[in-house]
């Protein structure tokens, strides 16, 4: 049985000193010990949030990684220095970084392909805009990005990987895909791993909901049989918001 899997991805919010105070909070605070939890700080923010959850049922994120092992590639964190400082998972494929920072599928494959060597978890993502829904090309968008982001992985390596749908006309808009709407993609998703992989990789693999999650429309997502967990934003960044999605089932 596939376990729920919240994930909060912080962006850039969140100073070292902030980050420390609130990840203590959290791990102070009542959440549910039957949820796997990750949360995924700034870069310069992963130290000391490190030393917080140490040892907890919380784990830590980071929310891209180099392509590289090392080298000459300024303003980039290769994997050794998120190990080190304890970084559990890497979130790979954010929209963010498809749309704005223009990273394609093949070099978001040799990220999930470096992250994975170095034994990290992986939340892969993948959606459409607003324009390709439109067009009626989500699901050619989103086998695309499957395809592309997964190559050369096998289905060893894809017990490491949860993917996160996340729909981009729907990231800090307020605006969510209705619980059918959603959960039609992630059947859709769950099928093209059948045909990439098996249908025991299919059964296995979790995929989290991401755009505008929030606690009052966190446990319509997560009754429908193929949403699994949720990649939070905005969400994310406070006990007040964040641990209501957590204890959604509670």
């Amino acid at each position: 049985m596939r376990k729920t899997f919240i994930a909060g991805n912080w962006k850039m919010n969140m100073t070292a000193s902030e980050g420390r105070a609130f990840a203590a909070e959290l791990t102070a605070g009542n959440l549910d010990k039957g949820v796997k939890i990750l949360i995924a700080p700034p870069f310069t923010t992963l130290q000391a949030v490190a030393e917080v959850v140490k040892d907890t049922n919380i784990l830590l994120g980071a929310q891209n990684m180099s392509d590289s092992e090392s080298g000459a590639h300024t303003g980039e964190i290769s994997p050794a220095m998120l190990k080190e400082i304890g970084v559990d998972a890497v979130i790979i494929g954010h929209s963010e970084r498809r749309i704005i920072y223009k990273e394609d599928d093949s070099f978001i494959n040799r990220k999930v392909k470096l992250a994975l060597k170095h034994g990290f978890e992986v939340i892969f993502c993948v959606g459409e805009t607003l324009e390709e829904r439109e067009s009626g090309n989500v699901e050619n968008v989103v086998r695309s990005q499957l395809v592309g982001g997964l190559q050369d992985i096998s289905t060893r390596e894809l017990q490491s990987v949860t993917i996160a749908y996340e729909p981009v006309w729907a990231i800090g808009t307020g605006k969510t895909a209705s619980p059918e709407d959603a959960d039609d993609v992630h059947a859709f998703i769950r099928t093209e791993i059948e045909k990439l992989y098996d249908i025991k990789a299919a059964d296995a693999v979790i995929i989290q909901y991401g755009g505008s999650v929030k606690a009052e429309n966190v446990k319509a997502l997560m009754s429908k049989p193929n949403i699994d967990g949720a990649l939070v934003g905005g969400a994310s960044l406070k006990f007040e918001t964040f641990s209501p999605i957590v204890n959604y089932n509670k």
